[in-house]
C-alpha cells in the first residue's frame, strides 16, 4: 500500500493542475472501496482547482464547491496525462481540465477511494479520527511517550495505527525502528522516554529521506508523472530477509506482527 511519501510524491506531481478548470468528469466504474458519488459529474464541472493538500494518506483537492478526497488504496495510482491518452482496463475515474490535462485514477484492486468531503473536510468521518502528521512539530518524543503509557501491543503495530500518527505504514515503520535501534516486538509501554525521542527523530528522518527519493516503488507505485521512486534502494531491513545487516552483518530476520511481515536485526534492535 502506498504510504505517506508515495502519497505526498503523488500530490506534488499534481501541482501543475492548480488554477486549472475542470471541463469534464468521467466515472467509468463507481464501485471502489466506497461508491464514487454520481453528483461529481455536475458538482465539479467548470470548477477551478484551488488547492492540493494531504492528510495522512488522503489527497485533498479543494474546489469552490467543496473538497474531493482521493485515496490510492492498495494498488492505486493517480496519473497526470494528456487528454488523448486512451483509458486502460483499470482506469475508473477522470478529471479532465480545460488546459488538456487529465487526472486519472488507475486502481486494479479497487480499494482506492474518490469521495466528496464538502466545505469542511476536516469533519469528514475518515479524516476527523486521524492522529497528527509525523512531520509536524506536534509529533515529538514526549508526546509519543505519554501516548504509549497504556499500550501493550508491539511498538511496530502501535506506530502504524493512524489514530496515533498518520502515514507510517509497514515499510517506514520497519525502517524507522531499525534506525532507532528498537526491537519491533517490544511492548509499546516499555519504550523509554529517551527511546521515544529517538524513534520520533528516525520516523521523521526516514520519511524525509523517502520523500527526497520520490517514495518507494514496490510492484504498483509510480508518481503522477509516471516515474518510480527509488527509496527501496536504501532499505536497511524491509524485504531483506536473510540478507546481511548493513551495520553488523547478521542475517535480517522476518516475522509476522499484526498479520504484517516485519523485518529487523536481532543485534542492532533491542
Amino acid at each position: 500500500m502506498p504510504e505517506l511519501p508515495e502519497v505526498e510524491t503523488t500530490r506534488r506531481g499534481l501541482l501543475p493542475l492548480l488554477g486549472q478548470t475542470v471541463s469534464q468528469v468521467v466515472i467509468r466504474n463507481p464501485s471502489l472501496r466506497w461508491p464514487i458519488p454520481a453528483h461529481l459529474t455536475e458538482t465539479l464541472k467548470h470548477q477551478p482547482l484551488l488547492e492540493l493538500s494531504r492528510r495522512g494518506k488522503y489527497i485533498l483537492a479543494r474546489f469552490e464547491s467543496g473538497t474531493l478526497l482521493l485515496h490510492l488504496g492498495m494498488s492505486g495510482r493517480i496519473c497526470l496525462l494528456a487528454k488523448d491518452e486512451p483509458p486502460a482496463k483499470h482506469d475508473h475515474f477522470d478529471l479532465h481540465f480545460a488546459d488538456g490535462h487529465v487526472l486519472r485514477l488507475r486502481d486494479p484492486r479497487r480499494f482506492g477511494a474518490v469521495l466528496w468531503a464538502g466545505q469542511v473536510p476536516e469533519e469528514h468521518v475518515l479524516l476527523k479520527v486521524l492522529g497528527p502528521e509525523p512531520l509536524d512539530e506536534s509529533f515529538h518524543g514526549d508526546w509519543l511517550y505519554q501516548q504509549l503509557r497504556n499500550k501493550t501491543a508491539p511498538i511496530k503495530n502501535v506506530i502504524m495505527d493512524s489514530h496515533l500518527v498518520v502515514g507510517v505504514g509497514n515499510i517506514y515503520a520497519s525502517e524507522s525502528l531499525f534506525r532507532a535501534g528498537v526491537d519491533p516486538r517490544t511492548a509499546a509501554n516499555k519504550v523509554s522516554r529517551k527511546r521515544c525521542g529517538k524513534l520520533v527523530e528516525e520516523i521523521k528522518a526516514t520519511l524525509r529521506d523517502a520523500l527526497r527519493a520520490g517514495g518507494s516503488s514496490l510492484r504498483d507505485f509510480f508518481g503522477a508523472d509516471g516515474n518510480p521512486g527509488y527509496f527501496q534502494q536504501e532499505y536497511f531491513v524491509y524485504g531483506r530477509t536473510d540478507a546481511s545487516c548493513k551495520v553488523c552483518g547478521l542475517p535480517i530476520q522476518s516475522i509476522r506482527l499484526g498479520q504484517r511481515s516485519t523485518f529487523f536485526c536481532r543485534r542492532c534492535q533491542r
